[in-house]
């Protein structure tokens, strides 16, 4: 890489900060990280392992949360390692193309999982205001491609990140102010104008982010409208087979709003709580996605407790 003087840039790696001011104590706060990062493993494999076993739940809802849980996964791994290895080894140097390969994994895996809950939302868009057509709409073979198209979207949109990132000299600082590396934290450190990189991430967020909230809301207003038109025990159960989704699409979205909004107008190092906020974003929908669908839905609830051989008497709708 060659600066705009044309001096040859000598970034061949980025150091990791980890939790500045906090080095003594990070060590010890890599256990309930690692903790949770084992919670949310073994909740996600439950999941998949439950609807892959019971043919009563091959249905569209709980097929798009086979996929839901495998993204979790794997977005909370594309971090997790590398984060246990600062806390604990303080091994917080990454390579140029490792850092590249990890941003990559992060941008393109959140863009999945959002498509993703755009795709719940319109199984149950479906399933609410045209029930009679939702076994024709919704086959599995056409859930299969939905989450193929997820895939596909969610590369083609990073696709262009390590073409952007790697036109740019970093001849200046490499301490990047996270655990692991964003597009947003990289292209700060970069001594050339970076307005094409920031043009590239408002497209991208605006394009995947926000047209799915918005098409996630729009969905949720025309299901509210269908179900104010319900009796009340049509409606009890139209909400109910609603919150675990409502749920996920929350704690998605408000994390991931979050630290963008950190990292577009706080400034670095400047407070503790964008710092631990960064660090647990990756692990907070992959933790509590599988609790939520555990708890509140009563499919799922019950053959989790039979995997684990408890007995319960429930009189659940």
């Amino acid at each position: 890489m060659v600066d705009p003087n044309g001096n040859e840039s000598s970034t061949t790696y980025f150091i990791l900060i980890g939790l500045p001011g906090l080095e003594e104590a990070q060590f010890w706060l890599a256990f309930p990280l690692c903790s949770l990062y084992l919670i949310a493993v073994l909740g996600n494999l439950t999941i998949i392992y439950i609807v892959r076993t019971e043919h009563s739940l091959h249905e569209p809802m709980y097929v798009f949360l086979c996929m839901l849980s495998g993204l979790d996964i794997l977005i909370s791994t594309s971090s997790m390692p590398k984060m246990m290895a600062i806390f604990w080894f303080n091994s917080t140097t990454i390579q140029f193309d490792a850092c590249l390969l990890q941003m990559f994994a992060i941008h393109s895996l959140s863009g999945m999982e959002s498509t993703v809950l755009l795709a719940m939302a319109f199984d149950r868009y479906v399933a609410i205001c045209h029930p009679l057509r939702h076994a024709t709409v919704l086959t599995l073979p056409r859930v299969m491609k939905i989450g193929m198209a997820a895939v596909v979207r969610g590369t083609a949109l990073m696709a262009p990140l390590p073409i952007f990132i790697k036109r740019l000299p970093f001849c200046h600082s490499n301490i990047l102010s996270h655990s692991y590396c964003l597009h947003q934290d990289v292209m700060k450190l970069a001594c050339a104008d970076i307005r094409v990189n920031i043009i590239y991430g408002l497209i991208v967020i605006i394009s995947a982010i926000g047209l799915d909230s918005l098409l996630i809301s729009l969905s949720y207003l025309l299901i509210l409208k269908t179900v104010l038109g319900l009796t009340r025990e049509a409606q009890a159960k139209a909400f109910g087979t609603c919150v675990s989704h409502v749920c996920a699409v929350f704690i998605f979205y408000v994390p991931f709003i979050g630290l963008s909004m950190v990292h577009r107008f706080g400034k670095r190092h400047d407070s503790f709580l964008p710092i631990i906020m960064a660090n647990t974003y990756l692990l907070v929908p992959p933790v509590l996605n599988p609790i939520v669908y555990g708890v509140k839905t009563k499919e799922i609830r019950q053959r989790i407790l039979r995997l684990f051989h408890v007995t319960t008497h429930t009189s659940d709708p």
